[in-house]
């Protein structure tokens, strides 16, 4: 497999995220993430995302938000919740 571009990484995050990329393929991101720390940073940031939705749809509705998630995250994840969490 030749060497990732950024746009390809992010394309696949999701596998990534769910170890569903066969062994080749997962040691190619991993190359990548060594080489690459602005996608190490959006790795980080797409987990983090992924651990606040759930913990919103899990969370006490009328518990006060955590003082440092940004006011637009919050504003998303309020939306998710009345669209219906899965």
């Amino acid at each position: 497999m030749p060497d990732l571009s950024c746009r390809e990484f992010i394309q696949f995050l999701d596998d990534y995220v769910d170890d569903t990329q066969p062994a080749e393929v997962r040691a190619e991101f991993e190359r990548h993430l060594k080489a690459c720390p602005d996608c190490v940073d959006y790795l980080k940031t797409y987990r983090d995302t992924i651990s606040l939705a759930r913990g919103a749809c899990a969370a006490d509705p009328s518990a006060p938000p955590p003082d440092n998630i940004p006011d637009e995250l919050i504003e998303i994840i309020l939306k998710s919740r009345s669209d219906g969490c899965a």
